[in-house]
């Protein structure tokens, strides 16, 4: 009989949201358990004490990382009482994915999802598969006929056209001819 996961310490809450704040701004490729520590006023041995390992630990913060994004669907899915339809989905996901605020966040998912497709066996097992899904969801829920070949042909299609833009934003910084490419793609 499958035993309930305990529910975290406060403490450990308080540390995984300061090492998630920390590794926003560091990334986690070449994550320290030592610098971490001291950057958020613990120690090694706490951190593996309350994740178990440094992969416990990049674990709880890649699903921290989704608490993010999937507070973003939620609030999507509670602007809308009927579906919005796909390009209306699409522009506020570029709009919120493209916010300068949302920069840290933005270069943490990719260095995930390039670290889930290179290392799939590791902490970031899954990771880059449940963000496809999540988003597909979303973009799935907001089509009027979403069970068609067409329709999921075309919602794969605006999802790898708002990556493709995100990762070229995250690597110029150019936000206007990123933009102006989401909408002329939109505009088909």
């Amino acid at each position: 009989m499958p035993t309930a996961k305990p529910t975290p310490s406060a403490r450990q809450l308080e540390l995984l949201e300061r090492a998630y704040a920390y590794s926003l701004t560091h990334g986690l490729a070449d994550l320290s358990l030592r610098p971490l520590a001291t950057a958020i006023g613990s120690s090694p041995r706490v951190l593996l004490f309350l994740f178990g390992s440094k992969d416990g630990l990049i674990r709880a913060l890649l699903a921290r990382a989704r608490v993010d994004e999937l507070e973003l669907l939620r609030r999507l899915d509670e602007r809308y009482d009927e579906p919005p339809g796909l390009t209306v989905v699409a522009r506020e996901l570029w709009t919120w994915l493209a916010a300068p605020e949302r920069r840290p966040l933005m270069t943490f998912w990719v260095e995930a999802y390039g670290r889930s497709l290179v290392a799939p066996d590791g902490p970031w097992a899954d990771f880059g598969r449940s963000t496809v899904d999540d988003w597909l969801e979303l973009l799935k829920a907001s089509q009027p006929d979403p069970g068609s070949a067409a329709a999921e042909a075309r919602r794969t299609g605006v999802l790898a056209m708002l990556r493709g833009a995100l990762i070229d934003l995250l690597a110029t910084g150019d936000l206007d001819r990123t933009t102006a490419a989401v909408e002329d793609y939109l505009r088909d």
